[in-house]
């Protein structure tokens, strides 16, 4: 079963303070990106896999998604979601993407925003991710970057100069990873770029664009905060369509 970190009093207190949680979408600095990979969502049935609070599956909903299902282990989660969810279309289910097996054929959008290295058998939820879309149907992802995974100590460094560095250790040693964000003992899982793109095209999906996000130029000169964010891609972002 899928770590149930959100749950943690600790945590999900901590989660709640993060602009993205406070915001919703437009406080997700990947956003315009990942965005800018979505279909039309006009009479679409969509799929939203890691749901938190539901921020996409009201936008799908805005934008004219027929139906949105919106799934989560968290049960905070889903209470704040249905809570701020007054739109009929939109419903929430409590589930463990580890073993959810969504119906088959049944959506054409399949959606999840950095849910998926929490997952073990993500070969097995892809293999049915793709089963339950529909001919024509996509999905459309993020997850954090390999680079940020792969450490066994998560912290920026200074080199010779005094400049700031990141350090990757162990990445093409996969697995089980723990840290201590927001709460100790949050476990994640790491995977090469190249595995996640294996896996999708082992599920049978066509890759149709990939991005390394990192904060613009714009966004740095809003938030020169972000600057260190340039030195390396934060977040792997993946479109990709059923084949």
């Amino acid at each position: 079963m899928t770590q149930n970190i959100y749950d943690n009093e600790t945590f999900f207190a901590g989660y709640s303070q993060l602009p993205r949680s406070v915001h919703g979408l437009d406080g997700a600095p990947e956003w315009p990106v990942l965005r800018g990979m979505l279909p039309k969502l006009t009479g679409k049935q969509v799929l939203d896999l890691g749901c938190g609070f539901g921020w996409f599956c009201r936008f799908a909903a805005d934008e004219g998604a027929a139906s949105v299902l919106g799934v989560d282990v968290s049960e905070k989660m889903l209470e704040r979601g249905r809570r701020e969810t007054a739109d009929s279309r939109v419903t929430y289910e409590r589930a463990d993407l580890e073993t959810y097996a969504p119906p088959a054929d049944a959506f054409d959008l399949a959606y999840s925003s950095l849910a998926f290295h929490y997952i073990e058998d993500l070969a097995g939820l892809f293999g049915r991710v793709h089963a339950a879309l529909k001919p024509g149907g996509g999905l459309v992802c993020s997850v954090e970057h390999p680079i940020m995974t792969a450490p066994a100590r998560q912290e920026w460094l200074a080199d010779a100069d005094g400049r700031a560095t990141w350090p990757v250790n162990g990445y093409h040693d996969e697995g089980r990873r723990v840290s201590n964000w927001l709460a100790e003992g949050v476990v994640k899982r790491h995977r090469t770029t190249g595995t996640y793109l294996d896996l999708l095209l082992g599920a049978g999906f066509r890759l149709e664009k990939l991005a390394e996000w990192a904060p613009s130029p714009e966004q740095v000169a809003n938030e020169p905060g972000w600057a260190k964010e340039r030195e390396r891609p934060f977040f792997l972002l993946i479109a990709a369509s059923r084949g």
